[in-house]
């Protein structure tokens, strides 16, 4: 009995000695001097080194307070999953120039298993970027920095995080593969230029869910070599909406292949749901597979928009029809109100027409009354209540 006990004993001490290696390290950024209203750029950066170097699951910890922050590239691979726990505000140089050449304030690249959660904001003070800001104008404007750049990662998870007032896009992610946005916040005024709020760009499996994004421009844009996003429960303004481009403008660029994107409320933006191509432009990758159902528009311009001749400040010119072809796109259970009286605008190329477009069960009014659609250059297939059809322009 006593040799039983012993054996016994001495197993479960082999276990809990095994489970204890194996424990997630946690890193305070208190360890290497990172407290609050103190600049915490070389502490993160000295935590990152240790964590990232740590053969088991890591944990960075940030708490709650006020911390400044120049720019950090927290870059892999690391050895293990690891993830960065913020309660507090990070906040940005209001300069727009206070992050040197940086284009990404806080950048995170070559990373798997990465997540970034809390309940933590972080602040670009971008109202001075915002006065300067004068691409509207000047096709060499300077280049300001965006909040986040997620650059080159696998299976990544970004969750109940604030991006707050960006001096660009909140978030870029490029050539990145299952990668979740879960209760992300987005703030930023209406009239913020270029504060898109998550980018998307040569990507797979990107999924956003529970996310609120307040924007001056789009509040999601897929960009090209997009495949497989899927955005679910997301509340959109004000801001651009949601937008698949723009694209045609580079032939490098890769096509965009399959979008779901239900169960999103789109409030006082400037469109609803977009896709835009440039034209008089060499780009010629496809467009297809998208689907919308189960979106609410509430004091929305041009709710359901297909732009071929999408050309901002007048940089171009409409005498080349776009070489993009969109195909297989379909808009199902799209309900509210319309501040233009064209609900739905079809322009595609007169080139290369839109085919397989379907609009299901679209209702949608301006001043009480129901809208429009206006077609050019498709024959959508319509089911259940649709709007009335007018002659373009």
């Amino acid at each position: 009995m006593d040799m039983e006990l012993s054996t016994t004993t001495l197993v479960l001490f082999i276990l809990l000695a095994a489970c204890g290696i194996a424990q997630s390290l946690v890193v305070p950024i208190s360890k290497y001097g990172g407290v609050p209203n103190s600049d915490i750029t070389q502490a993160l950066t000295n935590a990152w080194r240790e964590a990232c170097a740590s053969p088991t699951a890591s944990k960075i910890v940030i708490p709650r307070g006020n911390f400044r922050m120049r720019a950090v590239d927290l870059k892999g691979p690391c050895k293990a999953p690891i993830e960065l726990y913020v309660d507090g505000t990070i906040i940005a140089p209001m300069n727009p120039r206070g992050v040197g050449d940086e284009w990404q304030w806080v950048k995170v690249q070559y990373v798997d298993y990465f997540t970034l959660s809390g309940n933590g904001v972080f602040d670009g003070q971008g109202g001075i970027a915002w006065q300067q800001n004068d691409c509207g104008t000047n096709l060499n404007c300077a280049r300001t920095p965006m909040n986040f750049g997620f650059n080159f990662m696998k299976h990544a998870v970004v969750r109940t995080i604030t991006s707050k007032d960006s001096k660009n896009f909140n978030v870029n992610v490029l050539g990145c593969q299952n990668f979740t946005f879960d209760g992300f916040k987005v703030i930023a005024p209406g009239n913020s230029l270029n504060t898109d709020g998550i980018h998307l760009g040569r990507s797979n499996g990107v999924r956003i869910l529970n996310t609120d994004i307040k924007a001056g421009d789009d509040c999601i844009s897929i960009g090209d070599g997009s495949v497989n996003t899927y955005i679910y429960n997301v509340k959109c303004g004000p801001g651009h909406g949601i937008s698949v481009g723009s694209l045609g403008k580079y032939t490098t660029e890769a096509p965009v292949n399959g979008l779901i994107l239900k169960k999103v409320t789109l409030t006082n933006t400037d469109n609803g749901l977009r896709i835009k191509t440039w034209p008089s432009a060499p780009g010629t990758s496809p467009i297809s597979n998208l689907f919308y159902e189960d979106v609410t528009m509430i004091n929305v311009r041009n709710p359901i928009i297909i732009d071929q001749e999408y050309c901002p400040w007048n940089q171009c010119n409409k005498r080349n029809p776009s070489k993009i072809r969109i195909r297989n796109v379909s808009f199902k259970n799209i309900r509210g109100t319309s501040l233009t009286r064209e609900g739905v605008n079809l322009i595609c190329s007169s080139a290369l027409p839109c085919q397989q477009v379907s609009l299901r069960d679209i209702d949608l009014k301006f001043n009480g009354a129901p809208a429009v659609a206006v077609c050019r250059n498709v024959r959508p297939t319509v089911a259940g209540r649709a709007l009335p059809f007018v002659a373009a322009n």
